[in-house]
């Protein structure tokens, strides 16, 4: 695992909130299937937040200060494992609605992985900055 899989993984979950965020918007009512753009956007949001619960460690352990990233690993594991549930339960409905997808932007272990992701990202540029100066 590398810093730019990462890096590659905090985009889709930032871009999933995104799309999440103007799908909320919409007012879909759930009276029917998801449609494949939705669904594509979960799927992304699911394997990037599996990375994170998995794999995050390795890179960490990659970058000078590592004890101090793998401190924040573990929290920002903890709330992908978390996140990753809540996607999961809206992933399996029949029909997805915006207050559903709403929801789901609300919770709390979705934006305190946000949060997290952004830390975790601008101290990885300032870290690997640092590295190659």
């Amino acid at each position: 695992m590398t810093v730019d899989q990462l890096q590659k993984h905090i985009d889709k979950i930032e871009a999933s909130y995104e799309f999440f965020l103007a799908y909320a918007a919409q007012g879909v009512t759930g009276d029917r299937e998801p449609n494949g753009e939705l669904m594509g956007f979960l799927e992304a949001t699911e394997e990037a937040l599996v990375f994170l619960d998995e794999d995050l460690e390795v890179v960490m352990e990659s970058l000078e200060s590592s004890s101090e990233f793998l401190a924040l690993a573990d929290v920002v594991r903890q709330d992908a494992h978390k996140t990753r549930a809540a996607v999961t339960l809206v992933k399996v409905q029949p029909a997805i609605s915006s207050q559903l997808i709403d929801n789901l932007n609300a919770s709390i272990h979705f934006r305190a992985l946000l949060t997290d992701l952004f830390l975790l990202d601008e101290a990885m540029k300032t870290s690997i900055k640092e590295e190659t100066v």
